[in-house]
Parts: structure tokens; sequence; C-alpha cells
């Protein structure tokens, strides 16, 4: 989707209960960002103000696909666009990185996840918003969640451990139905209790937490092998010119 259908999606009365909704799943999770470096992938903004007075820097990274806004609108700049697979950052730079409408928009998911790995410090968090492949919120294009290619949770486990990440903590959001009445939307705090007190699996997002596998290094000396010959060489003598092939 284009920048400007998120903004649009997010300024009306179902995208305002949607943030709030997937703010309360990101929250839980990640309470504070106290002296960290947080980024955020996709259109993550509606969701950066979380963490960004209390983290050391908050920044937004927007795919040159789908376009970029000024964030906040009223401070000095905190968004770029980049190239999804060329992040601008050195190696383990980043403790925290926030994916939404990133991972289902991608055309290449496990390059961007690995480009990720690459950037996030050892000890370093990465959370996704990701549509849930069984939700409601998916059978709709009026939404954003209605675009790209959603997930199981099967399929999130196994596209992390593919790019050396491990889940560490899983929830849901968006139990609501997408509908737009006032009064339904001002029932969806129940929606969301009643929902994830029975496990439902209708949820319309998955809200993944995973760390980053570090592998043991391979050590730099190795035992030094010693080759023994199976045969002893042995030399071959040149045999000597006959006298009737001399060249007279």
């Amino acid at each position: 989707m284009d920048v400007i259908d998120l903004r649009n999606f997010y300024s009306q009365p179902l995208g305002v209960v949607a943030r709030r909704l997937i703010n309360r799943g990101i929250r839980t999770q990640w309470p504070q960002a106290s002296g960290l470096r947080v980024l955020g992938i996709g259109y993550p903004t509606p969701y950066l103000g979380l963490f960004r007075e209390d983290s050391e820097r908050c920044i937004a990274f927007m795919p040159a696909a789908q376009g970029v806004l000024k964030w906040p609108t009223s401070r000095p700049t905190l968004a770029t666009l980049v190239d999804e697979f060329s992040l601008p950052l050195p190696d383990a730079s980043i403790d925290r990185v926030l994916l939404v409408h990133a991972l289902e928009m991608s055309d290449d998911p496990a390059g961007l996840l690995r480009e990720v790995w690459r950037i996030l410090a050892p000890s370093g968090r990465m959370m996704v918003v990701i549509p849930n492949r069984r939700g409601v919120w998916t059978r709709t294009d009026k939404t954003p969640f209605g675009h790209g290619r959603p997930y199981s949770r099967s399929q999130i486990t196994e596209l992390l451990r593919l790019t050396w990440f491990t889940p560490s903590a899983w929830s849901e959001a968006l139990y609501v139905p997408p509908i737009d009445g006032s009064w339904f939307l001002r029932s969806a705090g129940a929606w969301e209790r009643v929902s994830a007190g029975i496990s439902s699996p209708f949820a319309g997002v998955h809200i993944v937490e995973a760390t980053k596998q570090v592998y043991r290094a391979i050590p730099a000396r190795r035992q030094r092998t010693r080759l023994i010959p199976a045969l002893d060489p042995v030399l071959v003598p040149t045999a000597a010119p006959r006298r009737d092939e001399a060249v007279t």
C-alpha cells in the first residue's frame, strides 16, 4: 500500500481503534525502552510513540516502494526512505526493531529479516506485527491488514528460524471485526478481553517477539595435520635416444 493510504487508515475511527489495541499488545511485551536504540521498519510511526520519549534514539525506516512521510510532524524528522535490503546502519547497532506493515508487503521477507539480523545487537530483540491468516481482518481490503501475504503461526515460526531468529513471545490483537460503526467500535475492549480469555484463533494480527541466534565462532587456530604419502616416490629414468634415431 502507498504511504498515503496507510496514513488515511490510521486517521479514521477504525484505524484509531486498531492502533490502540495493537499498542496495548506491544506495550505488554516491551514495557519500556529506556536508554535503548529503537528502529521501526515498514509503517511503524503509529506505534513508535510508545518509545520515542524514553529511548536513546527512535527512528523509522520506510521502504522505497511504499514512500515516506515526515515523522513526527512537529519535531525534527526521524523518518527516512530506505532500501529495505540494504539498511544504512552498521552491524549490531540497534537494540529493538519493530516491523509493522513490512513482512507481508515485502517481495523478499527472508531477505528483509536477514538484514534486520545484521543490524540487531546480539542481545537485541525484534517484534513483528503481522496479519493472521485465520483472522477476519485479512478478508477485507479496506484495511492495510487485508493487503499483502498473511501468515499462520507455523509459517511465521518457519520463516524466523530460516532467518536465524528464535520466537520468544507470542500474543494476538484485533479480535474485534473491522466494522466502522461507532457503537461497535466502543465494544472493542470487551471483544479483546473475551476472545483473548478463550484463546480464539481468529485474531486480526500476530504480535511476535524474537531473539537473534548468535552462533559460536569457529576457532581461528586449527590443528595441523601431517600428510603421510601412501607410496614412496620412484624416479623413472629417461631412456637414452637410440643411434638410428640420431639426426644426420
